[in-house]
């Protein structure tokens, strides 16, 4: 038997779980969770991620044009947290974790090192969808920990724990 959902907000799970990072045009850094997170075309490969416009990292993904989505592991589940449920308007948020990070290759975002995959991306288009914008983020350069490489240099994703 089937029942009336009353709640429809994020129907499609499991989603991966995601930190976006940025880089203001101050050249202030900062990170956030975000929610909504898909790959939307392989050629050529380009994610998308959601962000509510009244978030502390909205404004400098949209003023720079560059984002890295950096995959999360369970050894990350603390700053995941913390980086989900605090904002960079309050503190900075990656000296306040001691987060480790460097400056991505092909975009002017950081790359968090303490996250096992990196994904640097150029945005290429956005749509307003009602409560979030989606940055679609063409690929420009991925990073990942070693031990997720196969001998073919593709991410083995279930090496991730």
């Amino acid at each position: 038997m089937k029942r009336d959902v009353k709640e429809f907000k994020s129907c499609l799970k499991p989603s991966p779980d995601v930190v976006v990072s940025c880089r203001g045009a101050n050249g202030e850094d900062n990170a956030l969770v975000v929610a909504y997170a898909c790959n939307c075309s392989y050629d050529p490969p380009m994610v998308m991620v959601g962000i509510v416009p009244s978030r502390y990292s909205y404004h400098m993904v949209k003023e720079t044009g560059v984002f890295v989505v950096n995959l999360v592991a369970e050894k990350n589940k603390e700053a995941f947290d913390y980086l989900g449920s605090h904002s960079g308007r309050d503190e900075n948020k990656l000296e306040k974790l001691s987060l480790n990070y460097k400056e991505g290759v092909k975009v002017a975002a950081p790359v968090l090192l303490d996250f096992p995959v990196n994904i640097e991306c150029e945005v290429v288009d956005s749509i307003k969808t009602g409560s979030h914008e989606m940055f679609v983020g063409k690929v420009v350069y991925i990073h990942a920990d070693e031990e997720l490489i196969d001998d073919e240099g593709r991410i083995v994703f279930s090496r991730i724990k």
